[in-house]
């Protein structure tokens, strides 16, 4: 089982016709055939998008997210709508009932996130970001902006706030020999959908995930959370091997660090507290990012 993602994952665009959007919309289609079915504009409803890579490649353009699920059955949604706009966009896929919407976006108020989040807590609708990578399942489907090239279908887990050290961690499992299941970016921004708990939920269901890379960052309470889930979890029997790190252990409280939910304020969200948590939930730390592959070895070596 695929977390999330597979190749039968049909995915519309959300600012499709812009420079971003289409860039990385031609990347997902050369990766694997990843089926992209449509985007959406307002203003370009009717129209069609074409590849500058794939003279075959073209998707219809729809002038609503209700009108492109509709003719497409599609499940997915990935969103490249510059800041302003990008709140009302995730609002516009909750209201077609999207399962799985995808935001990109980076720097969408926090205003507009609060009025989002209260809104896809009485929706259908699963939200990964903003302010993401995306995610991404080895030679099946490619969300967002991952780099394709570094993956290798295999048995690790990744889930991280951070969208670079993803592809560390994902960069290494590849060189180790252990490969992926899926890789999932979940975003820095301090509101946002999905949290590490509701993906590490998903790798310890998933057969095929033999273990878990964590990669936290300082700044909010998330991390601990996981590791007190993951406790309760391992006293009911459910437990994989795991490896993790947090980024920014050297940032002196109050320093904004690239992303908007990395601060450390009130004594709280502090590197060591959660190196301290995610050890006592058994999760070997590793000093470094590149040493996140060979501290997952030590861990399944045992």
């Amino acid at each position: 089982m695929s977390i999330l993602v597979n190749k039968d994952t049909k995915i519309i665009v959300q600012g499709l016709t812009g420079k971003t959007g289409t860039f990385h919309t031609e990347q997902a289609l050369q990766y694997y055939g990843t089926k992209m079915v449509a985007g959406v504009h307002p203003k370009k409803g009717g129209e069609t998008w074409s590849s500058g890579l794939d003279a075959s490649a073209e998707l219809p353009i729809f002038a609503t997210v209700g009108e492109a699920k509709e003719a497409t059955g599609a499940d997915a949604s990935v969103i490249y709508v510059p800041p302003a706009g990008a709140g009302a966009a995730i609002i516009e896929a909750i209201d077609a009932e999207v399962p799985f919407i995808v935001c990109i976006t980076e720097g969408i108020p926090v205003a507009d996130m609060v009025k989002v989040k209260a809104r896809l807590e009485k929706s259908k609708s699963r939200l990964l970001g903003p302010n993401c990578p995306g995610i991404l399942t080895p030679e099946e489907c490619k969300i967002g902006i991952m780099p394709g090239s570094i993956f290798k279908k295999g048995s690790v887990g990744v889930v991280s706030r951070s969208g670079t050290l993803t592809y560390e961690a994902v960069f290494q499992t590849s060189n180790a020999g252990l490969g992926q299941t899926t890789a999932v970016g979940i975003g820095g921004d301090p509101v946002k959908g999905t949290e590490f708990i509701d993906i590490l939920e998903m790798f310890l269901a998933d057969d095929a995930t033999e273990s878990i890379i964590m990669i936290g960052e300082i700044g909010g309470s998330a991390e601990e959370e996981a590791a007190q889930f993951l406790k309760d979890e391992a006293k009911k029997g459910r437990k994989k091997p795991m490896a993790g790190f947090i980024a920014g252990r050297t940032a002196p409280p109050g320093r904004t660090m690239g992303h908007a939910g990395a601060v450390i304020s009130g004594g709280k969200g502090g590197a060591e507290d959660k190196i301290s948590a995610m050890e006592d939930a058994g999760i070997k730390v590793s000093p470094s990012p590149a040493k996140l592959g060979e501290t997952l070895l030590e861990v399944l070596k045992g």
